[in-house]
């Protein structure tokens, strides 16, 4: 005869069984550097996205979404875990991701789900083992290349299969698809290389905009009230005089006629992003001819932004629009169909709205907040206000240690030294309302004095309650802006 406490188990396990089998799927995508304006629904044009673009009108598009830190380690480790870096501990772009953090997709692993990351990982620079809390992990080590990249298959073996980047690592995404049992949920995670830099689009795209017109932004020459560190910036390797990575070969070059060279580095990075959106189009279409793309929520982001001339800059790491504006796109089950939501969404909020929309337990201590309500309009009081913080690196010696404060009218930067001394830098303070591009640094205008003494305690308030007070809030460092370049091995 059976016991009690088998009759519970097999009830419970009937009960689960249940729950998994009406559980939505979850396709994450997550591309590299991919400013919001390379998307035809966000605004491009130039960049044609359709697939992309189908998304956006299936769901919701997030008009205003940022990284907490633009680089791409520890906005990955926060879009996982739902933390900021100074909480999860990825500071940088060599650091694992803590074994001990619990992040979003083990937590589905934890209540059923098949659980897959195919991609670039970037957490860890030398290591493309598998990571803890997958069923199915396929990467690689560092950066990875745009072509004929050596992948490490789940850590059964090492390959590496010819061919474009973006188009392998949909192979293996659509292979790991087929694969899955009808009666229990998935969640796959795609991570892309494009648009990373070493900008290199496939055959087909690399002249795709050949007769497009690419100048310096107007921003570019506009740094009289900007700190003397933005000045400093322009001819190393993260100004628009310096390498370009790599699309220069004789830099610096201030000549006007050098904008050629900046304009084939904008062109590359668009013709990476189309082949991203082909990709959408096939997973999209498997999953449509599958029968599964109504129950599987559909997440497609960038981990941060990317400069492309602006201030003076390329690259990212500064708490600039355009370095820390992110697209988020989202549809699927539990979520309202071609939707714009305006306000401010962070990138640790996919952690607890994922898991919302999954009906799966939240993370303890998450500090994101899920915007499941929000898309529906139904969140009267979400965030206004969050701070930015950044850390001075030694092998990118260009960007200064960083704490901001963004609301939705205005922004304030600080330049912390790292020492407890007074910051190295003066502020940048900017009304985002009448001036976007921000180029009016209003942080020494005596009009706008009382303004700026309510941000100021403001972001002392909300790192206050982080524990990052002035003797608490550990940084490098600020040693000033270099002129050498990187290490190649770490480019």
């Amino acid at each position: 005869m059976n016991s009690p406490f088998a009759l519970i188990a097999a009830l419970l396990m009937t009960a689960i069984t249940g729950l998994c089998a009406q559980s939505p799927n979850v396709l994450f995508i997550l591309c590299d550097d991919l400013r919001p304006d390379a998307l035809g629904c966000f605004g491009s044009r130039h960049v044609r996205t359709p697939h992309i673009d189908a998304l956006a009108r299936r769901g919701v598009r997030f008009a205003n979404g940022f990284c907490t830190t633009s680089l791409c380690s520890p906005s990955r480790a926060s879009i996982l875990t739902g933390v900021y870096a100074h909480r999860h501990g990825v500071r940088d772009n060599f650091t694992e991701l803590p074994s001990s953090l619990p992040h979003w997709p083990g937590r589905l692993k934890d209540h059923g789900y098949s659980v897959g990351y195919i991609g670039k990982w970037h957490m860890g620079e030398n290591n493309d083992t598998p990571r803890p809390g997958f069923d199915w992990f396929v990467t690689h080590k560092g950066q990875g290349k745009y072509f004929d990249t050596e992948w490490n298959v789940n850590g059964l073996r090492h390959e590496t299969p010819k061919g474009y980047y973006t188009h392998v690592v949909t192979d293996y995404a659509l292979d790991w698809l087929k694969q899955r049992s009808k009666g229990k949920p998935w969640a796959l995670c795609i991570g892309h290389k494009a648009p990373h830099s070493f900008y290199l689009p496939e055959p087909k795209y690399s002249n795709a905009f050949a007769r497009i017109q690419v100048s310096y932004p107007q921003s570019a020459f506009q740094l009289d009230d900007k700190p003397q560190w933005i000045r400093e910036r322009l001819d190393t390797w993260h100004g628009i005089y310096g390498p370009l990575f790599e699309w220069r070969k004789k830099f610096p070059d201030p000549r006007p006629e050098a904008v050629s060279d900046f304009a084939n580095m904008v062109r590359a990075y668009w013709g990476t992003v189309l082949s991203v959106d082909d990709s959408v189009g096939r997973v999209s279409e498997f999953l449509k001819q599958s029968g599964q793309l109504e129950n599987t929520i559909v997440v497609f982001m960038g981990d941060n932004g990317l400069l492309e001339g602006e201030h003076g800059m390329v690259d990212k790491r500064t708490m600039h629009e355009p370095s820390i504006r992110i697209p988020i796109i989202a549809s699927g089950p539990g979520l309202p169909r071609g939707r714009t939501i305006k306000a401010q969404v962070l990138a640790m909020d996919i952690a607890p709205s994922i898991l919302e929309l999954c009906g799966a337990s939240p993370l303890p201590a998450a500090q994101g907040r899920s915007w499941v309500k929000l898309s529906s309009g139904r969140d009267p009081g979400w965030r206004k206000a969050w701070f930015y913080e950044y850390n001075y690196e030694k092998q990118f010696p260009y960007t200064p240690n960083i704490r901001g404060l963004r609301t939705d009218d205005w922004k304030l930067v600080r330049y912390p030294h790292g020492d407890g001394s007074p910051d190295r830098h003066p502020p940048e303070m900017y009304h985002l309302k009448s001036d976007p591009g921000e180029r009016r640094n209003l942080a020494g205008s005596g009009r706008h004095s009382t303004v700026r003494q309510s941000l100021e305690s403001q972001l002392a308030r909300l790192l206050a309650a982080e524990g990052l007070t002035p003797d608490r809030d550990r940084m490098p460092l600020d040693e000033g802006v270099k002129r050498e370049l990187p290490d190649a091995k770490i480019r």
